[in-house]
């Protein structure tokens, strides 16, 4: 992929993806918004959490079998072009810019709310706007630098949460007791104040808006495949840790949290691990914790810029972006992708500014009808991509899908099951007019100003090697 005489550079290693896997699912969504989903089902939400990430399991299946086969930056943008022709290729990689864009606000939002914690009064909208230069500088860098900044944010976070884990459950076994805590923990507290499920089904239903939100941007690793140096080996390993990070970092961490914590007492005005671990009167505790999910935020945010520019880059390349979006640094980073994210994200500066406290549950649920509409089309590219390889014109995968077709199909419907709890809920009703609105316009953008190549399939390359093939193991080879 050239451009002005320079390419994206594969500077991202297996220790890179790795830890890129495992902190992509330790971001606002976790930190912040869990406190929106806990106030929603009560302690029920530790099944939204089970149950959504089965489904991101089989999304990222799905993805990584089409990473493996066609290691392109575009991603699951140029595999719709590819598979299920130009107009979709088009709404699907623009649909996960708008995904970025709106996870990055919130997540700048998130950042800002963190900040107060130890700066009462200093306007949200001025920590938004420094955070936006500084991680823009950053992404501007080399990718192999973006790779490393990851790492250590990832380590940071996993490291923590890990610790968290071990001291909480330390309380609860051995029955450790704080004199500044405000109630006694222990497992009692997931039943004691209003049973497990508090607020019914009804309340179950509507924290999946706020779960999948969570869960948000794990789909970057596949925009990974086209910078990293062995994606046939990296991209598996770092999509089969999705059901352990679901189990450690979600289900695992909001268990002990509400043990330790009555559920009902989680306020939302800064990040529950924060008020939590505070309210135990531990030294340092919420000090500590608060320097982490800052640490969060900022990974969160530089991935989301990471994301975007990668997308717009294969958007350009398939003729349904501006040429200049294609502009590759001395470094090989597409630079203006960089420059419009940071432009985007200035209106979060503004959201900050006028309504600092709606913002985040407005842009939480646009963002979650953008991410579930991206992941339905990586299921629906996949669909058709089985369906080329069943009927002989492609090798067989090196990393198929586990349980095909039935639990392609079964989490194709959970999908759009949580399209029809957006707009069964008043507070997350907006999202459905925003989200309808945004694909119109992109229908709309496609007819009018796509023309040439941009009309036609895209055309990938196919790294499936004879060897993987003829190397297949044995359910693999019940599959072919």
């Amino acid at each position: 992929m050239q451009s002005a005489g320079f390419s994206l550079t594969r500077g991202l290693n297996a220790r890179h993806i790795r830890f890129m896997a495992l902190g992509s699912a330790i971001g606002t969504g976790l930190f912040y918004g869990s406190a929106s989903a806990i106030q929603k089902a009560g302690p029920a939400v530790l099944l939204a959490y089970i149950v959504a990430g089965a489904a991101v399991f089989m999304v990222m299946r799905a993805l990584g079998e089409m990473a493996v086969r066609h290691p392109v930056s575009g991603s699951f943008g140029q595999y719709a072009g590819r598979y299920l022709g130009p107009l979709a290729g088009f709404i699907t990689g623009w649909t996960y810019v708008f995904e970025m864009a709106i996870v990055a606000i919130a997540d700048v939002t998130a950042f800002s709310i963190y900040m107060g914690f130890w700066f009462h009064g200093v306007p949200r909208w001025i920590w938004v706007l420094a955070i936006i230069f500084f991680l823009a500088a950053l992404n501007l860098l080399s990718v192999k630098v973006f790779g490393e900044l990851e790492f250590w944010f990832s380590l940071i976070k996993v490291a923590a949460i890990i610790a968290m884990i071990a001291g909480g459950a330390a309380i609860i076994v051995f029955g450790f007791h704080v004199e500044a805590a405000q109630s006694a923990p222990g497992l009692g507290n997931l039943v004691a104040h209003g049973g497990f499920l508090p607020h019914g089904w009804g309340g179950l239903m509507a924290a999946f808006a706020v779960v999948m939100f969570a869960f948000g941007g794990i789909e970057t690793i596949g925009v990974t495949a086209g910078e990293a140096a062995d994606p046939a080996r990296s991209i598996p390993s770092a999509v089969n840790t999705v059901p352990v990070r679901v189990l450690l970092f979600y289900v695992l961490t909001i268990g002990v949290l509400m043990s330790l914590f009555p559920w009902d007492r989680i306020t939302g005005e800064t990040s529950p691990f924060v008020q939590i671990f505070s309210s135990l009167g531990i030294p340092a505790a919420g000090n500590i914790l608060n320097g982490v999910v800052i640490t969060a935020a900022l990974s969160a945010v530089n991935s989301d810029i990471f994301g975007a520019g990668r997308i717009l880059f294969g958007l350009s390349r398939q003729g349904h972006a501006p040429a200049v979006f294609g502009r590759i640094s001395r470094t090989g980073v597409p630079w203006m992708t960089v420059v419009m994210m940071t432009g985007v994200l200035l209106v979060g500066v503004v959201l900050n500014a006028v309504i600092p406290q709606e913002v985040f549950v407005v842009i939480a649920s646009i963002a979650t009808f953008a991410t579930v509409w991206v992941w339905v089309m990586i299921l629906a590219s996949h669909v058709a991509m089985k369906r080329e390889i069943a009927r002989g014109s492609l090798a067989p995968s090196a990393f198929p899908v586990p349980l095909w077709p039935l639990a392609s199909a079964l989490t194709i419907v959970f999908m759009a099951a949580i399209v029809v709890v957006l707009g069964a809920f008043p507070d997350t009703r907006v999202a459905l007019w925003v989200g309808g609105a945004w694909l119109a316009v992109l229908v709309l953008a496609f007819r009018l100003w796509v023309r040439g190549d941009g009309r036609r399939r895209t055309l990938l390359p196919d790294e499936t090697a004879p060897a993987a093939v003829a190397g297949l193991d044995a359910g693999t080879a019940a599959y072919r």
